[in-house]
C-alpha cells in the first residue's frame, strides 16, 4: 500500500515533468512498456523488492532491460528512484502513470464482460452509459467474453460495477425463492 502511494506521487511528478518538457507521449509509451514488462516478469518484480540486492545492481539491470527502448528522461527517472531506494515503487508506477494520464486527458477506462462478443450497437450503448455515468466523453472499453454469464453484461467503471447478467438475475431469484418461508395468514 505504501509503495502504491509512493508510485502515485512519483508518477504525478513524472507526468508533470514530461508535460512541461513536451515529451508526454514518449514517456507515456515508456510507462506502457514498463507496465507490460512488470506484468510479464515476476523475477523482475521480486528483484526490485529484494532489499539484499544493492541499488547500483538494480539500476544496472534496469538499464540493461530498458536501454534504447525508453527515453532519456525515463532512464534518468529510474536513476533517481534507485538512488532514493524506491525501486519497489516501479512495480505499480506504470499503472499509476496510466491512471493519472487518462484522468488528465479526460479518458474513462471501462471493462465490460459479456456472454458473447459485443456488436457495434451494444458497444455504442455501453459507451453512452459510461459517458452518462462519468461525464467524460472519451471512453475506452476493454471487452471480455465469459459464456457462463448466459446473457447480459457486467460493466466495471473505476470502483463501481453494474451487473446486468442473466446468471446474476437467476441467482437472485433462487435466493429470494429459498428465503421465503411459509407464513399462514389468519
Amino acid at each position: 500500500m505504501a509503495d502504491q502511494r509512493v508510485a502515485a506521487r512519483y508518477a504525478k511528478s513524472l507526468l508533470d515533468l514530461s508535460k512541461e518538457m513536451g515529451t508526454l507521449n514518449s514517456v507515456k509509451e515508456d510507462m506502457d512498456l514498463l507496465s507490460k514488462t512488470m506484468a510479464e516478469s515476476r523475477e523482475l518484480r521480486l528483484l526490485l523488492r529484494n532489499p539484499i540486492v544493492k541499488h547500483d545492481k538494480k539500476l544496472a539491470i534496469l538499464t540493461a532491460i530498458f536501454s534504447g527502448k525508453v527515453s532519456n528522461m525515463t532512464m534518468r527517472f529510474f536513476t533517481i528512484l534507485t538512488e532514493k531506494n524506491r525501486e519497489s515503487a516501479l512495480e505499480s508506477m506504470g499503472t499509476e502513470f496510466q491512471i493519472q494520464y487518462n484522468a488528465m486527458q479526460g479518458i474513462q477506462m471501462a471493462e465490460v464482460t459479456s456472454a458473447t462478443p459485443l456488436t457495434a450497437a451494444s458497444r455504442a450503448e455501453i459507451e453512452k452509459l459510461v459517458t452518462k455515468q462519468t461525464g467524460l466523453a472519451d471512453v475506452k472499453l476493454t471487452e471480455k467474453v465469459n459464456p457462463d454469464l448466459i446473457g447480459g453484461f457486467i460493466l466495471r467503471v473505476g470502483d463501481q460495477q453494474i451487473d446486468d447478467s442473466v446468471r446474476t438475475s437467476l441467482r437472485k431469484m433462487r435466493i429470494s425463492l429459498q428465503d421465503t418461508t411459509f407464513q399462514q395468514k389468519m
